[in-house]
């Protein structure tokens, strides 16, 4: 079986693509139970990456691909509910984070996608479960993103993203970066918890035993060398690209 997610050849340029490259022939692959960790200083192109793979970016040349397909092939609504780009500010959404939720429920390749896991046994958590699970009262899913601190509405989003269900890569732009260390921890086991068999050799987390009712794999911009090995299978150090 193929890998998961692949970058072939991606290239991003400045200026519409007249001005100096933020990354030039970029290639990575993912497998199914990988914690691809992105590392290095600001400005070097890590979040541009993600929104990249997330289809929200326009590259210059390059192609993604999902299971061996490209992501065009999909149609960018069902491949973005595949392949989903968590933000590390969400406080800049309109609205509140129920509305954002109800928004996103009513998309019609969100309803396709649903419709496909319907059945499925292995579910996991909801949105609300997981907002719990995370410490988050549920009053604040009635408030305005922009009254909520860094840490709640870093928690809700990806509450939304990973118990929305159906994707299969899971782009985290500091998901924690404005947690404490308690509820870091808290959200690092449960994503891990959520993913399928970590690959042959892989150390990190190992102690977590795996469900496999979440996403295949995640890809997760960090500064922290501490969670780098807390949770990470292979790192991607863009200081020496």
């Amino acid at each position: 079986m193929g890998p998961l997610l692949e970058v072939h050849d991606l290239t991003l340029r400045r200026d519409d693509g007249t001005g100096s490259a933020i990354l030039n022939d970029f290639n990575l692959q993912v497998e199914d139970g990988e914690v691809v960790i992105l590392k290095g200083p600001s400005g070097c192109g890590k979040t541009t990456l993600l929104k990249c793979i997330a289809e929200l970016n326009v590259y210059q040349q390059g192609e993604i691909l999902l299971e061996g397909k490209k992501s065009t092939s999909y149609g960018i609504p069902n491949y973005r509910t595949l392949v989903q780009y968590v933000p590390q500010r969400p406080s800049l959404l309109p609205g509140t984070p129920l509305q954002f939720l109800e928004r996103l429920q009513s998309f019609a390749s969100r309803k396709v996608r649903a419709a496909e896991l319907d059945g499925k046994v292995n579910k996991g958590p909801t949105p609300f479960e997981l907002a719990d699970e995370w410490d988050i009262d549920r009053v604040l899913w009635t408030r305005d993103w922009g009254t909520l601190s860094g840490g709640e509405s870093q928690r809700i989003a990806m509450a939304v993203a990973v118990g929305m269900g159906g994707a299969e890569v899971l782009l985290l732009d500091e998901p924690t970066s404005a947690l404490d260390e308690v509820s870091t921890k808290k959200v690092e086991r449960t994503l891990l918890s959520m993913l399928p068999p970590a690959p042959r050799g892989a150390s990190a987390g190992s102690d977590i035993p795996r469900r496999g009712n979440g996403p295949k794999a995640l890809i997760w911009i960090t500064h922290s060398p501490e969670q780098s090995e807390r949770v990470g299978t292979r790192v991607v150090d863009f200081s020496h690209l």
